[in-house]
């Protein structure tokens, strides 16, 4: 049986929107997920979340929160992947993200119109999960 692998995704939110990356690569090439990526080793995972953004986005962000862990062993055909999943707002005056990186396109989307679309892992969860998080600001978890 082999080991699990750490990842972040992170939320970025800009009024009632907020950003998705369209894949460059498999798994999910061309669905929209939000910036992320896998923790190098000896790093935080907050400082993961601010790398990753910045490599696929070209935005400078701050984690305010974490809206969860996402651990099912299903939600990555790569293998047993944990998501640390943060909220995060951008922290300069560049708003104007840039697809870079694992991403060739960005997407602002209202968190409310997200029904249509065609989301990687078990991104769509987590987007439903952050939308009860704006109103109780609690935290999530894969099981739940």
């Amino acid at each position: 049986m082999g080991n699990s692998s750490s990842t972040v995704d992170i939320i970025i939110q800009r009024n009632s929107q907020v950003l998705f990356v369209k894949r460059k690569k498999e798994p999910f090439k061309g669905m929209l997920t939000f910036p992320g990526g896998f923790v190098d080793n000896y790093e935080k995972v907050e400082d993961t979340a601010i790398r990753e953004v910045k490599e696929e986005t070209s935005l400078s962000v701050k984690p305010i929160d974490i809206l969860g862990v996402y651990s099912d062993p299903n939600r990555d055909p790569r293998g047993h992947v944990i998501s640390t999943v943060f909220i995060a707002e951008i922290s300069d005056d560049n708003t104007e993200a840039t697809a870079k990186d694992d991403a060739v396109d960005i997407k602002w989307m209202d968190i409310d119109n997200i029904d249509n679309e065609n989301f990687g892992f078990d991104h769509k969860k987590i987007i439903l999960d952050y939308r009860k998080w704006k109103q109780s600001k609690g935290t999530f978890w894969s099981n739940r």
